[in-house]
C-alpha cells in the first residue's frame, strides 16, 4: 500500500488527470480496479449495441429507444454518455465515424488482462470472456484502431 503521505503528494497531480482520485490499496490494486472496470465497460457496450440493433429490427426509432432506456433500468454509462450510434445522446466517437475515443485494441488489451487475472484467481467471468472474444475478432478484422463502440458494426 502506498504510504498516505506519498498518496497525498500525488493527489495534486492526479486530480488534473481524472474526475476522482481514490486510493485503491496495495501496489497493483489500481490496475486491478482498471481491468475490472473496463471488463464491465466492454460487456455493457456490447449489450448496449445489441439492444440498439434489436430495437431497430423491432421497428423502434433509435432516438425514442435512447430516450426510454437512458432513464430506465437499461441506463448505463455506455448508453447515456457514450451512445454507440451517431446523433443519439451527447457527442461521441460514433458521431465522428468512430474515430478518436478509446480504441478497440486498448479495450481488448484490458479484457485480455482481466481474463488472465480471472484465470489466475479462478474467477468465473463468462460475460467478460465473451466480450474479449468479440473484441478479439473485431481487432483481427482490422478494426482495432476504431473506438470500441464501433463494435456495433459487427451486429
Amino acid at each position: 500500500m502506498a504510504p498516505a503521505e506519498a498518496f497525498d503528494r500525488a493527489r495534486v497531480i492526479l486530480a488534473d488527470m481524472g474526475k476522482a482520485v481514490i486510493h485503491a490499496g496495495a501496489n497493483g490494486a489500481g490496475q486491478a480496479a482498471k481491468i475490472c472496470n473496463n471488463m464491465i465497460l466492454g460487456a455493457t457496450m456490447i449489450a448496449t449495441c445489441e439492444a440498439f440493433v434489436l430495437a431497430e429490427k423491432l421497428g423502434l426509432d433509435a432516438q425514442a429507444f435512447y430516450d426510454i432506456a437512458s432513464v430506465s433500468s437499461g441506463q448505463s454509462w455506455s448508453m447515456t454518455t457514450y451512445a454507440p450510434l451517431p446523433g443519439i445522446g451527447p457527442d461521441t466517437p460514433a458521431d465522428h465515424d468512430y474515430q478518436g475515443g478509446f480504441a478497440a485494441a486498448l479495450m481488448l488489451k484490458d479484457l485480455r488482462l482481466a481474463m488472465a487475472a480471472a484465470k489466475d484467481t479462478g474467477a468465473d467471468t463468462p460475460m467478460g470472456a465473451k466480450a474479449a472474444e468479440r473484441y478479439e475478432a473485431f481487432a483481427e478484422a482490422g478494426q482495432g484502431g476504431l473506438d470500441f463502440s464501433a463494435i456495433i458494426r459487427t451486429l
